[in-house]
């Protein structure tokens, strides 16, 4: 997200999430569990929610959003 430049909107957040990352881009699975990072990109979306509309409920359902989505639930 640093590189797209998207970190001063955010106020740290791309830095956050630069760190789950390698060089390549692919998610650095030997430093970090999927579903711990996904927990922690819903509490930054919770932040950037209330930041932006005053209410983290617009975040709710990320996380079990995205592990339904990579488990091949489509429900």
């Amino acid at each position: 997200m640093g590189r797209l430049g998207l970190g001063g909107h955010f106020g740290g957040l791309a830095a956050r999430l630069d760190g789950a990352f390698g060089a390549d881009g692919t998610f650095a699975h030997d430093r970090l569990r999927f579903v711990d990072f996904v927990d922690d990109v819903e509490e930054m979306l919770e932040e950037v929610a209330r930041q932006e509309q005053g209410d983290k409920e617009a975040a709710d359902g990320f996380e079990e959003y995205v592990l339904r989505h990579y488990a091949g639930d489509s429900g």
